[in-house]
């Protein structure tokens, strides 16, 4: 996932005024070029490492980086005037005017597609992530995502990209009053000694950030990856470039070859970086530096009237018409292609675009770019600059026939439609679901689930329960009751569901695949007389595991180990009747399904203590070309209970494998519902009427009612107790 452009122009640049000469930190000999040409290579970097090879280029870290440079330059030199008013209102408009309406624009033909390519499932989402992206905090609502269990499997937004122009745009408003009100304080306090004193400042919060950056990468990357404090240093350090740029003095030599390498890290880190799983920690260093490395290596002489010809190399060739012309439209391109490549790879159902699908992705990309570069952003941006210029005996009616005015009011338009839109979607869901609150009521007969598959029960010819609306909110009463706890929490939550006053005890424990059963376990608690207690942790089976990794997509998970080694000693001092914990995992390099060998610790342990295990066999998860998939999408999109199955085969061994240490454990209990969620060669999503899951790997609350009679058959046999 990459970002969007730092400013192209200075103050007074726009369109219909007479141009300043800059060199990107203060008035000078020339404009800095070449970091428009730079932005041209950064753009192509993101696009065609996200269209054709997966990866996450560094693009998004140089954009972070210029963005500071250019914003955080020009924001710093009207502090350090003097006579300059320090009033932020200009900046915040000029701000909105340049960067809304293209995102408005493009916003608002992704909500075109996602209505006709994409799921009714899908819209809620879209809905949630159009209106964080208008308010411009869509980087913490993914980092919501990341963090939520229930939604780690959703599939790829079509406006995932635009975490980072939130980040920006956080950046820009907070940085803006930071200056301000520095300046505001600092102008009568420190004198001529302001300059140094917002370097010490922007140095103490960069070193802040990056330190910062460190430890939430460390806590849990995925969701550092798009917290704002944990990349500001991106952009602070991109601003203290600015401020050092003045004091460089290097020879020529030594800035061509500084430029050469600066450029050659930035095209190359993209290859040798995995940067989806390293950013935003120490690895980021590599763009970011480079990047500002490469700013530094301007001309030392910025009063010098010839220091445009004396760029180094690399510099002069990212300064011609081609790079420009790319980096001037950088912000737009960046907008369109993310959400066309989405939508293709949604259409055509595949996995990944190949070279001609790719091509024309950025070819169309391209062209929508320049078009909303020149029609959109450019005389919006430049509106202000023409109506200022405009003769005062100009009539009002006349003015508002300008296309400018007219570009506005669509925009404008569209901007106010798509808020409407998404709010009234979201509440009509929030209606539908509401209807699900009927579903722990349906008739046994009408919606017989697991019992058409274990007890043959007749199945009516009636609508699936829940709906692909209601199935996302088809919990366990444990979620809703938070009493599991979620992935940067290491505390053990205990919850006591079935009968509570009853002194024998079943000890739910590990990750969300045991959560499940708590509906099931809950019903059966207080029909046999014994108390259930959770023990539980998002995406954590137990496991002795040293560097555990999320299921589905590898990414370290530190704090499971931690929870692990806290969990298993007060399983052990509770002493409970039993230990209900899953005993499998689907494997991820085959088909069928194992018993990890972590496991065997767990079991250990709990058999010297003498504790019993319940080990229930996992249920399938639903994954297409190794990606998860969601079965309500696939139904909502023209699917039925089959052609959105899965060959049993493919998820689950034609043998237990926890029946194979049965033996070396006698207090290890095996259960297996899989004849109630599978048939014998296939594993629809719909069985008796009732929706399976609520996701790809999670049985939903109402089907897992339907269990309750064959796992209480199982548990009778392997407690005794009834």
């Amino acid at each position: 996932m990459k970002t969007l452009d730092a400013p192209r122009t200075e103050p007074g640049t726009e369109s219909g005024s007479v141009p300043r000469a800059v060199m990107g930190t203060r008035a000078s000999g020339f404009y800095r070029h070449d970091l428009d040409g730079l932005r041209g290579i950064a753009i192509a970097l993101v696009a065609m490492f996200h269209i054709w090879f997966g990866r996450v280029s560094g693009g998004v870290d140089v954009f972070l980086a210029l963005s500071g440079f250019f914003f955080g330059g020009k924001i710093l030199r009207i502090a350090l005037n003097p006579d300059a008013p320090l009033w932020p209102l200009p900046e915040v408009v000029r701000l909105i005017r340049r960067l809304l309406p293209a995102l408005v624009v493009v916003l608002a033909a992704a909500a075109v597609l996602t209505i006709l390519v994409q799921p009714e499932t899908r819209w809620e989402t879209f809905a949630d992530q159009s209106l964080a992206s208008l308010g411009y905090y869509q980087n913490w609502e993914l980092a919501n995502t990341a963090a939520d269990y229930l939604r780690a499997g959703e599939a790829v937004s079509p406006l995932q990209h635009i975490w980072s122009m939130s980040v920006q745009g956080q950046f820009y408003l907070a940085f803006l009053l930071l200056v301000f009100g520095f300046a505001f304080l600092g102008r009568r306090l420190f004198g001529r000694h302001l300059r140094t004193a917002f370097i010490v400042l922007l140095s103490a919060l960069t070193i802040a950030s990056f330190v910062y950056a460190i430890i939430a990468h460390n806590n849990d990357q995925a969701t550092a990856y798009y917290n704002s404090f944990a990349r500001g240093w991106e952009l602070l350090v991109g601003a203290l470039a600015g401020a050092l740029v003045p004091a460089v003095r290097w020879p020529m030599w030594l800035r061509t070859v500084l430029a050469t390498v600066s450029l050659a890290a930035i095209l190359t880190c993209g290859w040798w970086i995995d940067g989806v799983k390293e950013f935003p920690g120490p690895w980021t260093l590599v763009p970011v530096g480079a990047t500002v490395i490469f700013i530094l290596t301007a001309a030392n002489r910025t009063d010098d009237p010839s220091a445009g010809q004396r760029l180094p190399a690399p510099n002069r060739m990212l300064a011609t018409k081609p790079f420009v012309s790319l980096g001037s439209m950088a912000y737009s391109l960046y907008l369109w292609h993310w959400p066309l490549l989405i939508f293709w790879l949604s259409y055509s159902g595949h996995a990944h675009a190949n070279f001609l699908e790719g091509t024309m992705v950025l070819l169309v990309s391209g062209v929508l770019a320049w078009l909303t570069t020149r029609y959109i952003e450019e005389p919006l941006r430049s509106q202000k600059a023409k109506a200022a210029t405009a003769a005062p005996a100009v009539p009002l009616r006349v003015r508002l026939r300008r296309p400018t005015i007219v570009v506005g009011s669509i925009v404008g338009l569209l901007g106010v439609a798509l808020t409407a839109t998404s709010f009234t979607w979201r509440e009509h869901v929030t209606v539908q679901r509401a209807n699900g609150k009927e579903l722990s009521g349906l008739s046994a007969r009408d919606y017989p689930g697991a019992r058409a598959l274990i007890d043959h029960a007749r199945v009516p010819k009636l609508p699936m329960r829940p709906t692909v609306l209601e199935a996302k909110d088809d919990l366990p009463a444990s979620t809703t009751d938070g009493c599991i706890s979620d992935f940067g929490n290491t505390d053990i939550i205990n919850c006591t569901y079935g009968d509570k006053d009853s002194p024998r005890t079943v000890a739910v424990a590990g990750g969300s695949h045991a959560e499940h059963w708590i509906t099931a376990l809950d019903l059966l608690g207080r029909l046999h007389n014994f108390k259930v207690v959770t023990y539980l942790k998002m995406g954590c089976p137990l496991t002795t595991e040293e560097t555990p990794l999320v299921m589905g997509d590898n990414r370290p998970y530190p704090k499971c180990h931690e929870w692990n080694e806290k969990v298993m000693a007060r399983l052990i001092a509770d002493r409970p009747d039993y230990v209900f914990t899953t005993s499998t995992r689907p494997w991820n390099i085959k088909p069928g399904d194992v018993m990890p060998g972590t496991y065997i610790g767990i079991w250990e342990t709990l058999s010297q203590n003498n504790i019993p295990v319940l080990a229930m066999r996992d249920t399938p998860w639903l994954t297409r070309n190794g990606q998860p998939y969601f079965p309500y999408d696939c139904l909502a999109n023209g699917g039925d209970s089959i052609s959105c199955g899965i060959e049993r085969s493919k998820v689950l061994s034609d043998h237990n494998p926890t029946l194979d240490f049965v033996g070396r454990f006698p207090l290890l209990k095996p259960l297996d519902m899989s004849d109630a969620v599978c048939r014998k060669d296939y594993c629809r999503v719909v069985e008796g009427n009732v929706l399976m899951y609520h996701d790809s790997h999670h049985i939903s609350t109402t089907y897992m009612r339907t269990m309750t009679g064959e796992l209480g058959r199982q548990m009778a046999a392997a407690t005794g107790w009834w």
